[in-house]
């Protein structure tokens, strides 16, 4: 039986049933004990009192009469016997229901055998036996009850049936639409139980593969933009190198679409590489206030180039440990950004400073700033403010993704906040005793 619904309601009948035939065995030993009337033998003697005398003074006639009005007011025949059995009215031997006399105070031995009750004088003369027939239990009496009964544990029995197998159907389907390709489709249940734990559980899961599903989409779709055009370009300057007046200038072209290319391609090698084994990165101790220092002369001529400067204030010497090359290119990603968003004659601030264990890199710009709402992307592969996806005013999309991951692998955080003006990228790594 695969479904749970009619499992619950299976079990739930069935305890039902074996409820309902205890309630009428023990409705039938009531009824049986009821009818015993074992525990009453003062007024089997009272009885015997009354016999005795009608008999004695009416004769068969008298007795007859009181018989006659016993039987008809209480269960049972009445009979008065002598001391050997033989009834003083009839003249019928009923010695055997002697044999069969119940002791004072015993239950009944049998449902469908007759109870048989006997009192003697205390003269030992006569003999007053009451022979009753097997129980009988009127259960049609008990017939609405039990209907009641039933009637109201089956409704209990299908609204559990129902509170358990109906969120389980629903959440049956919400996955089939989930695996139909509705990413959005969500449980959202409210219950407070393991049926409500487990569709939050799909949720949160749900959630998870659909914001990857969504990212790898979009990965896809700006890494074909992305090559797409260098690629154009490249074909373009191949046929200008063909049909062109100057060959010198038209190679020189070529080599820049080239270079352009191979750029991308190799950022997009560095973010896999990033998120590939730590353990393959070559790890050793270096001076983190020398690196900068090196990435910011390395970095000078292109702020140069833009019109504005580029400043560096460390103070003690720090040391790190790492791969110095992954985090060279991962800061000066950082700092190439900043200097390609800072206005003309304005300046970059690149500060190195040790706080609570840690170095603290902190790389600020004049420039426009991010929304606050497009904060969290920034660090996101091929993610830019401008949708325009024009790569002359915000490069590939690629550099800050890189160093996130770089500093990542290095075991420390990287974080983005409007300085106003500008935008502040702080970078903090585990921080080394200086050499």
């Amino acid at each position: 039986m695969r479904s749970v619904y009619a499992k619950i309601l299976l079990f739930s009948f069935a305890t039902l049933t074996l409820s309902l035939v205890a309630f009428v065995g023990a409705s039938i030993l009531v009824s049986m004990q009821n009818a015993n009337r074992a525990g009453f033998f003062g007024q089997v003697s009272l009885e015997l009192d009354e016999a005795r005398e009608a008999y004695e003074e009416g004769g068969p006639a008298k007795l007859a009469a009181f018989e006659d009005r016993l039987n008809r007011r209480l269960s049972g025949n009445h009979h008065l016997t002598d001391a050997r059995g033989r009834d003083l009215l009839t003249g019928t031997d009923r010695s055997a229901l002697l044999a069969e006399a119940q002791p004072e105070g015993s239950p009944a031995r049998h449902l469908r055998r007759p109870q048989v009750l006997v009192a003697a004088s205390e003269d030992g003369r006569y003999r007053w036996i009451i022979e009753f027939g097997p129980p009988q239990v009127d259960l049609k009496s008990f017939l609405p009850y039990y209907i009641l009964i039933f009637g109201a544990v089956a409704l209990v029995c299908w609204l559990l049936a129902v509170s358990i197998a109906s969120p389980l159907r629903g959440l049956a389907r919400t996955v089939d639409r989930f695996g139909a390709g509705d990413l959005a489709v969500r449980v959202n249940s409210t219950r407070k139980d393991e049926i409500g734990e487990l569709g939050r559980a799909f949720d949160r899961m749900a959630e998870r593969i659909g914001t990857l599903l969504t990212a790898e989409r979009r990965l896809l779709q700006d890494i074909s933009h992305e090559l797409r055009s260098p690629l154009a370009r490249l074909s373009f300057a191949a046929e200008l190198v063909r049909t062109a007046g100057d060959r010198d200038v038209a190679v020189a072209r070529l080599k820049k679409e080239i270079q352009r290319l191979t750029d991308l391609v190799g950022a997009l090698l560095e973010v896999t590489m990033a998120e590939g084994d730590p353990s393959a990165a070559a790890t050793e101790r270096f001076r983190l206030d020398d690196l900068l220092m090196e990435v910011v002369e390395d970095c000078r001529l292109e702020a140069d180039g833009r019109g504005c400067t580029i400043a560096l204030r460390a103070g003690t010497p720090m040391a790190v440990l790492g791969d110095r090359e992954i985090l060279r290119r991962a800061i000066e990603n950082v700092v190439r950004n900043s200097i390609r968003y800072a206005p003309r004659e304005s300046a970059v601030e690149v500060n190195l400073e040790a706080a609570n264990g840690a170095a603290e890199i902190s790389v600020r710009d004049y420039g426009p700033g991010v929304p606050d709402e497009a904060l969290p992307k920034i660090f996101q592969p091929f993610f830019r403010v401008d949708d325009s996806r024009d790569s002359s005013t915000g490069g590939m999309g690629l550099g800050l993704a890189i160093a996130m991951r770089a500093v990542g692998l290095h075991h420390g955080q990287m974080t983005a906040q409007n300085a106003h003006p500008g935008l502040r990228v702080s970078i903090e790594l585990p921080l080394q005793t200086a050499s």
